[in-house]
C-alpha cells in the first residue's frame, strides 16, 4: 500500500477561509459539480500516494490555514490545447491551526509530519481573534 502525501497550494487573492470556499460554491455551482476542482500545470508524480487519503492545504495571506480532502484526479485539456491537471477536492474546507508559510510558485508536497492540526470542530466558529495578534501568536508558533 502507498503512503500518504499532501498537496499545499497558495490561494492567491483570497482573503480569508470564507471567501474560499464561497468562491469555490460559486465556481461549482457554475460548472455543475458536487466537488471543487483546482486545475494545475503540473500533474504529481506521486499521485497514488496523493490519492492515498491526501489533503490540500491552502496557504491564504501568508499563512496555511485550511484543507479539503482531494478525491481524485482528471485530465483537463485548456482551449490552447495543453494537457493539465484538474486536482478533484471535496466540497468542505476543514480548519486547521495556523501556520506561518513563506511564498512559493506551483504547489509541493507536503508531509503528514510537517502539516498543522485541524481544528477541533467547536473551534472552527469560536470568535476569531483579532488578525494582527493570529499572526503575532502564529510567529511565536503558539497558534
Amino acid at each position: 500500500m502507498a503512503s500518504k502525501i499532501n498537496i499545499i497550494k497558495l490561494s492567491v487573492g483570497t482573503e480569508s477561509i470564507e471567501s474560499l470556499t464561497e468562491w469555490q460554491s460559486e465556481r461549482r455551482a457554475q460548472l455543475g459539480r458536487d466537488h471543487s476542482l483546482h486545475v494545475t500545470r503540473m500533474w504529481p508524480r506521486r499521485e497514488a500516494e496523493v490519492f492515498n487519503g491526501g489533503s490540500m492545504y491552502w496557504v491564504i495571506k501568508g499563512f496555511m490555514q485550511a484543507r479539503q480532502k482531494i478525491i481524485g484526479f482528471e485530465e483537463v485539456i485548456g482551449e490552447d490545447g495543453i494537457r493539465r491537471c484538474g486536482i478533484m477536492l471535496a466540497p468542505e474546507l476543514i480548519r486547521t491551526t495556523v501556520v506561518k508559510r513563506r511564498p512559493f510558485q506551483g504547489w509541493r508536497y507536503l508531509t503528514d509530519e510537517d502539516a498543522p492540526n485541524d481544528l477541533p470542530v467547536g473551534r472552527a466558529t469560536d470568535d476569531k481573534l483579532p488578525k494582527e495578534l493570529e499572526i503575532a501568536l502564529a510567529d511565536l508558533g503558539l497558534l
